[in-house]
């Protein structure tokens, strides 16, 4: 299958990210890519997450989920995207990534559940955690996509979870705070969640500066076979399921693990 990574610059223009989100999945289409991937935050983003976030917060069937679900039907591709979600509390929002398959029809909805109170930053005074911690797995294609958001990507416990739902591709929709080492943290953590877990991860990331782009896609070895450096671009790669499948008969961790 081949696989687009759309690496955004988001800000807080709706319909100028939503445009972004159009073109680039145009592209992605273009090149034969069946899914794209967005960041977390992709349809509105600023540098701290504020009182902004909850107000332009929409339910998952509202005017912007509804956009995205358009824009794959148009380009006949399926797409995963984060978006600023309303909360049944009032003054936090949920951050979550939607997934709509090429008729816009919504596939899978992911609410972010490790939030990013780190770095001087606090996500969680205007998010709130998704109230499930269940492992989120969709199929298209004949392949199975895992979900996961940014600050996630610490957490390998939850990685391993979505293995063992029966990921075989993880994407790691993120907007990966800037800092000293976090670029190589970021690199190093997609990564490790590879190789331990035997499956690719697209780590889809935002641009600088709200950001540290470096969008990558990792196989099952742990090789970067793609790295979008640091400009908004989207780019197609290809994952192999029989690569999945002999790297874990190669090391056949989940057969050995004891703990």
């Amino acid at each position: 299958m081949r696989v687009a990574l759309g690496q955004l610059e988001s800000g807080a223009d709706i319909r100028a990210n939503l445009a972004a989100i159009d073109r680039f999945t145009a592209e992605a289409a273009r090149d034969g890519a069946a899914l794209v991937a967005f960041p977390e935050y992709a349809t509105y983003e600023k540098k701290k997450v504020d009182a902004t976030f909850p107000a332009v917060a929409e339910p998952l069937d509202g005017p912007v989920c509804r956009e995205l679900a358009a824009i794959a039907r148009r380009h006949r591709i399926a797409l995963v995207a984060g978006v600023v979600e309303t909360s049944e509390e009032p003054g936090r929002a949920y951050n979550t990534l939607v997934a709509f398959g090429p008729d816009g029809g919504r596939l899978a909805f992911y609410r972010k559940i490790h939030l990013f109170d780190a770095q001087g930053f606090g996500e969680s005074s205007f998010i709130k955690p998704g109230p499930s911690t269940a492992p989120v797995v969709f199929e298209h294609g004949g392949v199975r996509f895992g979900l996961m958001t940014c600050y996630d990507l610490r957490f390998p416990e939850l990685a391993r979870s979505l293995a063992d739902a029966g990921a075989q591709v993880l994407l790691v929709c993120s907007s990966w705070v800037p800092g000293e080492h976090k670029t190589e943290q970021w690199l190093a953590l997609n990564a490790a969640r590879a190789i331990e877990n035997s499956m690719y991860v697209a780590g889809v990331c935002q641009a600088p500066p709200v950001s540290v782009g470096r969008s990558v896609l990792v196989d099952p070895m742990g090789v970067v076979e793609a790295d979008l450096g640091l400009d908004p671009c989207v780019r197609t790669v290809e994952v192999s399921l029989e690569m999945v499948d002999r790297v874990r008969e190669s090391f056949p961790m989940f057969r050995q693990r004891r703990l």
